[in-house]
């Protein structure tokens, strides 16, 4: 009788693992890019998606890639991948000044999604018909057409070392909730050192929220980053201190 025990016991353990194999299944991104490239060179993006082992997802809901200079990381641009049918999904950009570049495979399959992100090195110099300046005063006088738009920071107090904090914005146009934007805090350490970029949910319509451990004390500098599908791209700053 004992013997027989130990045999249920086991085999009840036997089917407990299985089924925490099952629900632990998910997608894979196996995202190729190459380390380095030349200024003006298309290069290919390409990523392949799996779910669970080995079955290869043809019918992702969502492939693009997002990419940015870690210089200037509030201006970032995205692409859609195109589905090759056969799990692939890839697209070509080029990049027209040199510098290092970060870029983010956004995929949605299963109704599940992840975005893991790589870095390339571009090298050369910069292409002529690059223009700065006009891309400020283009940038600029996009933001002079948001009249109405609001970023509202939720009071922070009391904050201290190593404490994880709700940070929460609540955004607006014309005093209505603004809905389905992507916000991002960027956290700005006072020793100059990588800035640390943290994605929110829209837990609210028009209320946006993570959370954050500050590293050090003193005062705090963040920038919110907002954007969308409409195009629209707003920051502000704000600062608030962080106690020992």
């Amino acid at each position: 009788m004992k013997k027989r025990y130990i045999l249920i016991i086991l085999f009840t353990i036997a089917l407990a693992a299985c089924s925490s194999e099952e629900e632990v299944k998910g997608i894979h991104v196996d995202f190729e890019l190459p380390k380095e490239a030349e200024v003006g060179e298309s290069v290919p993006l390409q990523t392949t998606i799996t779910y669970g082992e080995d079955e290869l997802v043809t019918d992702a809901e969502e492939m693009k890639f997002e990419y940015w200079n870690v210089e200037d990381e509030d201006n970032s641009v995205t692409v859609e991948a195109t589905n090759q049918e056969d799990g692939t999904y890839s697209t070509e950009v080029t990049f027209e000044e040199p510098g290092t570049y970060e870029i983010y495979a956004h995929t949605t399959a299963k109704a599940m999604h992840i975005m893991p992100k790589k870095a390339i090195t571009i090298t050369g110099e910069q292409q002529e018909n690059q223009n700065h300046e006009s891309h400020e005063e283009t940038e600029d006088a996009e933001h002079e057409h948001q009249h109405g738009f609001e970023i509202k920071l939720n009071p922070l107090e009391n904050i201290t070392v190593s404490q994880e904090v709700d940070i929460t914005v609540e955004l607006s146009m014309d005093q209505e909730p603004y809905e389905n934007a992507r916000v991002r805090y960027e956290i700005i350490p006072k020793n100059g050192e990588k800035h640390d970029w943290i994605e929110t949910e829209e837990v609210e319509p028009g209320e946006y929220v993570n959370s954050y451990s500050f590293k050090e004390a003193g005062q705090a500098e963040m920038v919110v980053h907002v954007t969308d599908d409409t195009e629209l791209h707003e920051h502000e700053e704000f600062h608030f201190e962080v106690s020992k």
